[in-house]
């Protein structure tokens, strides 16, 4: 066997081999009729240590593998991309990589999903002030400006400045629509959202435009683990601020078309349902409002753990056009066949339909 007929035959095998693994992570719709979003939890833990970025950077390819055979619309991410916003000096006990060093990473994993798929991000308290979000500067704006992904242009139709009076992603809003589903407006706030914020995205929802939409809110704090309380008094100093109570009291309870909340932030380590809530309630307008908590940062092992085991929701649109299929998937585990058993959670907190009356 000569050299040539030697390296077609590596090529031809490698080829093949990693055909099969490019498969053997994807997942497939319900029904072929139905689009997806895929929200991802705190990134905070994967970033914070170099040994955990790598699985950042998995489940984000893997949310751009699996953008057509999912019908993804847009990856929603809860915020908190890195562990301190601003800050050059390592305290190892929980953490190995400067802030820059957090930032690059993040900027890096969600760079695999650029011009592919709008993703969006409800910054957090980390990503702000030096430490913990006591402050008002962020580093956010210089990481992800919009021009970084084309598939923001498609979609995005209204942004308000941040703290800081810069424009921003951090409080900005899309459009998506779909034959079954029609207009869906997705809004993204930025972390202890401001009352001129809150204002403004009322005043969107509530604008003839855009008043028949289906709106998504995308927020960091806005429902406690488990019990599914609302957040409120947050130790924090950050001024002016709304928790989730206030979100809740001054946008979601009064603007008839705000159906959905999405946010993060909370958890703690131990079962899996602690890391994750849901609750349904009545706006004034008498609809159901479906909220939704997810946290992946404690599931790999606790605060100095891996990150979050790769953990990811698939939220699945059906074409009767008013439910919403909720799925627990990891893409750690699923793209290896010796942990692809553990891949699927079936818990009654793990998947479940949210449904529109």
């Amino acid at each position: 066997m000569n050299f040539k007929t030697i390296l077609l035959s590596l090529c031809l095998m490698t080829g093949v081999t990693a055909g099969a693994q490019s498969r053997a992570d994807r997942q497939h719709l319900n029904d072929k009729n139905s689009f997806t979003m895929l929200l991802l939890g705190d990134p905070q833990g994967y970033t914070k240590y170099d040994i955990n970025q790598p699985l950042f950077e998995l489940t984000t390819l893997w949310c751009a593998d699996n953008v057509e055979n999912l019908n993804v619309k847009a990856v929603l991410i809860t915020g908190d991309l890195v562990e301190q916003n601003d800050n050059i000096v390592l305290n190892r006990s929980m953490l190995n990589q400067t802030s820059r060093q957090m930032w690059e990473s993040a900027s890096r994993s969600l760079a695999r999903l650029d011009n592919k798929v709008p993703y969006i991000i409800a910054t957090g308290n980390h990503e702000y002030g030096y430490t913990r979000g006591d402050q008002s500067f962020t580093h956010f704006p210089e990481y992800f400006p919009v021009e970084r992904n084309s598939k923001w242009m498609d979609c995005l139709v209204a942004a308000y400045p941040n703290r800081e009076g810069k424009a921003s992603l951090e409080n900005s809003a899309y459009v998506f629509n779909d034959k079954n589903w029609g207009d869906l407006l997705v809004i993204a706030l930025e972390w202890a959202p401001r009352d001129e914020v809150l204002a403004w995205a009322k005043k969107l929802c509530d604008s003839e435009k855009y008043k028949n939409h289906k709106a998504i809110v995308l927020t960091h704090t806005f429902l406690r683990e488990k019990s599914a309380e609302r957040t409120d008094n947050e130790n924090y100093k950050i001024e002016p601020h709304n928790w989730g109570q206030g979100i809740w009291d001054k946008l979601v309870k009064c603007t008839p078309n705000i159906r959905f909340v999405f946010c993060g932030h909370t958890g703690v380590p131990g079962s899996f349902e602690e890391s994750v809530a849901y609750r349904k309630d009545k706006n004034d307008a008498g609809k159901i409002v479906h909220q939704m908590m997810f946290n992946v940062q404690v599931l790999g092992g606790g605060w100095e753990g891996n990150g979050g085991d790769g953990w990811l929701r698939i939220l699945e649109f059906m074409p009767d056009g008013k439910t919403v299929k909720v799925s627990t998937y990891s893409a750690l585990f699923g793209i290896s066949p010796t942990t692809k058993q553990f891949a699927h959670r079936t818990g009654k907190c793990d998947q479940f339909d949210m449904v529109l009356d």
